[in-house]
């Protein structure tokens, strides 16, 4: 019986791609299952091998940033632009189901590796392309990065806070949703492919998913007409939804029901704030959250967060700290879960990385391979 945690086994794919993206999406199909074989560049190879920070011995330092992306793969370092190095890629992508690829568009073509020759040789093909604005329109041979994708997709315009300077998220969100679009896609396809035998081409524009992810925001400008404005850590729609301030730090504490309101204030002994109109209802709370928050802080300055957050949480109210990543992977449901796993690195160094998140039938996907050496 086929393992229920690999549902990819036997999907052969070939990627050629650099930094994130591309490399994401690779590593998700790597996880459940797939063979994935990463073309590289023989000079440096895939540029974040040069990301720091670097752990083991200085003759062979190896990026962890690296490995956090590319686990469960193969390398190949060949020279694309050489006719040895393009002709040993089409090998492979004869033989692949998939080709993922994050270049700007038209660069694999000019290489004699774009979708129609890979289709010439292998009709079956799904090959993925992975670029800032999507492979035709004005803006299709311009570059991007995940910063100018945040600012040119309105991410940035709602990020951070009320009058303060443009801020991206502080995650490569734009990034990370495209390979999460382009993985999605790609397994859909695969079902339809062993159907009809007919190959597919792909086209993942980070813009787009950087657009899809922000349903709510563009919703509201279709909506309303009015451009979504930056509100910090709260929320346009819900209060008491946002960080606030403690005795001695910060908490957030999300209480977007009637009810769940209703016990904050019994827990703080404010029932008065039950009584005022302004606070009534989640849209009038919303529409006043400014001076919510203002009043709940003068309650909350009497408390220390940790004091706080038990009082809340015991109570089934929402709220927790506002961890670093030293604390968040020390969480005791990121414990649980299992999710922080030991990885080796080609150097034989021991580090740690999160790892699948899903679980299926209460397993999770195993780590089968580290991080390749280039080539």
């Amino acid at each position: 019986m086929k393992d229920v945690t690999q549902p990819l086994a036997g999907v052969k794919v070939v990627e050629i791609c650099n930094v994130a993206a591309g490399p994401f999406c690779g590593m998700l199909l790597a996880d459940l299952g797939a063979e994935v074989i990463k073309i590289e560049n023989p000079v440096g190879g895939d540029t974040m091998r040069a990301w720091p920070p670097h752990t083991g011995p200085d003759a062979d330092k190896f990026s962890e940033n690296f490995a956090s992306l590319n686990r469960n793969k193969q390398s190949i370092s060949l020279d694309l632009k050489s006719p040895e190095g393009k002709d040993a890629a089409l090998a492979l992508a004869s033989q692949a189901d998939v080709l993922i690829e994050n270049n700007r568009p038209g660069v694999l073509n000019r290489l004699g590796l774009g979708f129609q020759d890979v289709r010439a040789i292998n009709p079956r093909i799904i090959y993925c392309s992975i670029s800032a604005y999507g492979q035709r329109g004005p803006r299709a041979a311009e570059g991007g990065f995940d910063v100018s994708v945040q600012a040119i997709s309105g991410i940035m315009s709602v990020t951070g806070e009320e009058g303060g300077a443009p801020v991206k998220a502080g995650i490569p969100i734009s990034d990370f949703s495209a390979g999460l679009y382009a993985s999605y896609a790609i397994s859909a396809q695969l079902r339809r492919v062993t159907e009809t035998g007919v190959g597919v081409h792909i086209d993942v524009p980070m813009v787009g998913t950087s657009l899809a992810f922000a349903a709510l925001q563009t919703s509201e400008y279709f909506g309303s007409g009015k451009d979504p404005v930056k509100l910090g850590s709260a929320h346009p729609r819900n209060a008491p939804y946002q960080a606030f301030k403690a005795r001695d730090g910060y908490f957030v504490m999300a209480a977007g029901t009637n009810s769940l309101w209703q016990k904050v204030c019994q827990l703080l002994n404010r029932n008065d704030l039950l009584e005022d109109q302004r606070f009534a209802s989640t849209v009038l709370r919303a529409k006043h959250q400014i001076a919510l928050k203002a009043t709940l802080e003068e309650s909350f300055a009497q408390h220390d967060a940790r004091d706080l957050i038990d009082l809340f949480a015991d109570a089934g109210v929402p709220c927790v700290p506002i961890n670093t990543y030293s604390a968040a992977v020390k969480d005791k449901q990121v414990e649980f879960m299992g999710w922080v796993e030991p990885l080796t690195l080609p150097n034989g160094v021991e580090t740690k990385t999160i790892g699948f998140p899903l679980r299926f039938d209460g397993a999770a996907p195993p780590i089968r391979l580290g991080p390749p050496k280039l080539g």
